[in-house]
């Protein structure tokens, strides 16, 4: 008989910044990828995280990693939702999207982060 119960190792449509804080201190290997314009991750960005603008992505989408969780981020988890669909409609089953974005990155992780 077939074995019905969810894979417990599928990762998350939407992950808070509290998962990724923890997953970032416990080590495990993340690529973080920020879809927002060049002039807002001069702004704030979460440390590590690898930028495409969005409107470049299907053009760079080789670059992204198939063996590790993509952390999709953007300011306040709009266009990384947009994004994450977007990935996951093209094979990538681990794209995950940071509800809340860099905002509430800084709002409850760091608060020395700049907003905008």
């Amino acid at each position: 008989m077939a074995d019905n119960k969810p894979d417990q190792t599928a990762i998350p449509e939407n992950v808070d910044v509290q998962w990724l804080h923890a997953e970032l201190e416990a080590g495990t290997p993340l690529f973080m990828l920020d879809v927002r314009e060049p002039w807002e991750s001069d702004i704030a960005r979460i440390r590590d995280s690898f930028g495409i603008p969005m409107g470049n992505l299907p053009s760079r989408v080789d670059e992204l990693p198939r063996d590790k969780t993509i952390v999709v981020i953007c300011r306040v988890g709009g266009r990384s939702a947009q994004v994450t669909q977007w990935l996951r409609s093209q094979g990538f089953d681990n794209a995950t999207n940071l509800e809340g974005g860099t905002n509430a990155w800084a709002t409850h992780i760091n608060p020395e982060m700049d907003t905008y």
